[in-house]
């Protein structure tokens, strides 16, 4: 009995019995067009021309994408599924036809269960108020599905319980017309293997997507970080004795912390929204704005570019930029003001990369050293992907050990060097 009652007054079973009556309103909307198709055929075809235009009509609700989406809503709010959403479209688009007529499938049951649940209910309805009001007028035959004689006075008690029992049986077909959806749902509108490989994928694709605009972000806001402190140090010590050059690079600082907080803002929209980036990314076209900032940091930077910049793939491009940036941001934080070296060689089949600056006391092998942190190892990885070959490290001063760059004075004694060796063609 308790489960009776359960059934019939929970508030699950009530969106159920609201899912049934949206069911028969879905097969109202091709009805009209249904009429006139068995309208136009002969007498004795009609019936059978009506249900099968209603049919086919119906199906054919269910072909747009939007019609899915809006199953799936329905079915998890109404009937209590937890069905996923579709993954129809630039995702999935081989499964855009099977998941449509799956979909005009699930339109078509929806359709029929519920029209044959609201029709019955409203026969029943009729009989369950019929009954106990002809006993009520003294009695008389009723037609409710079947002739039934009513009896006037005592005799007609049994009408009373006979409606209740009616409307109960009215919840109970609903109730389980909705429970028979809710187990047809997650086949007809849940995912199939190859849908839940499509989602996989695309999952996997927005984490790389997001990993590679958090390693970017790191880079960027790093370099920017390290080289507005120097900015503000150099603008302290030059406050007193050269307020011109003080102002200069307190101007510079303004400059690079407002491009750092719109690089900011930008990725952190991204990442929110997850929706892909519009804005083209850095590349080695945008090395010149990179070394005059580092210049207008005060350090000393000499740089050779050597070869046609647009002859190198987008892609290394900018992961190469990136990967100057990071060395650039290194040389920046642990060798203070010292010079640097910065080659960029391109060749036919490959692009070097060369960096390297003078080790400071605090950065030298024999005290502290340079630890790799997440920087280089980032730029390691970068590199790797592009199957190309990358170190960093202290390296002995010498014609050999170092850039070229640095001339005959070289780094007097020990120097950290970052190179890496891209190839430009997958066979190289």
């Amino acid at each position: 009995m308790r489960v009776v009652i359960h059934l019939l007054l929970s508030a699950g079973s009530h969106r159920g019995r609201l899912h049934m009556l949206l069911g028969s309103t879905v097969a109202l909307v091709p009805s009209p067009v249904a009429v006139l198709a068995a309208a136009a055929a002969p007498l004795a075809w009609r019936p059978a021309v009506f249900l099968t235009a209603l049919a086919v009509l119906t199906a054919a609700l269910g072909l747009p994408r939007v019609a899915r989406r809006i199953s799936v809503t329905l079915a998890n709010r109404l009937l209590g599924t937890s069905l996923p959403a579709p993954a129809d479209g630039a995702s999935a688009p081989r499964l855009r036809w099977p998941n449509r007529f799956r979909t005009s499938v699930w339109l078509l049951l929806h359709a029929a269960t519920g029209g044959i649940v609201t029709v019955v209910a409203a026969l029943v309805l009729v009989a369950a108020v019929a009954l106990p009001t002809v006993w009520l007028r003294g009695g008389d035959r009723v037609a409710v599905m079947a002739d039934v004689d009513v009896a006037g006075g005592a005799q007609g008690w049994w009408t009373i319980p006979a409606a209740v029992a009616l409307l109960v049986l009215v919840c109970l077909a609903g109730t389980a017309a909705a429970a028979l959806l809710r187990r047809l749902a997650p086949l007809l509108l849940g995912h199939q293997p190859a849908e839940r490989l499509a989602v996989l994928e695309e999952q996997v694709r927005l984490l790389a997507q997001r990993n590679r605009l958090a390693q970017e972000l790191h880079d960027s806001i790093g370099h920017t970080l390290t080289a507005s402190t120097i900015q503000a140090a150099v603008a302290r010590e030059l406050m007193s004795t050269d307020p011109a050059r003080a102002r200069h690079a307190l101007v510079s600082l303004e400059e690079v912390s407002r491009a750092a907080l719109d690089d900011l803002d930008h990725v952190l929209g991204i990442l929110r929204s997850g929706r892909a980036p519009t804005a083209p990314p850095l590349s080695l076209a945008d090395l010149p704005a990179l070394l005059d900032r580092v210049r207008g940091a005060g350090t000393e930077l000499r740089a050779e570019v050597t070869g046609d910049l647009a002859h190198v793939p987008a892609a290394v491009s900018r992961e190469a930029y990136r990967i100057v940036q990071e060395g650039l941001t290194n040389a920046l934080r642990h060798a203070s003001r010292a010079p640097v070296a910065l080659q960029v060689s391109v060749t036919r089949d490959r692009l070097d990369l060369e960096l390297t600056n003078p080790l400071t006391g605090r950065g030298a092998p024999g005290r502290t050293g340079r630890r790799r942190g997440s920087g280089l190892t980032g730029a390691a990885e970068r590199v790797a992907l592009l199957r190309g070959e990358f170190c960093a490290g202290p390296a002995p001063d010498g014609p050999d050990s170092h850039s070229r760059l640095g001339g005959d004075k070289g780094c007097g004694g020990t120097c950290w060097r970052l190179s890496a060796r891209i190839p430009l063609r997958s066979g190289s």
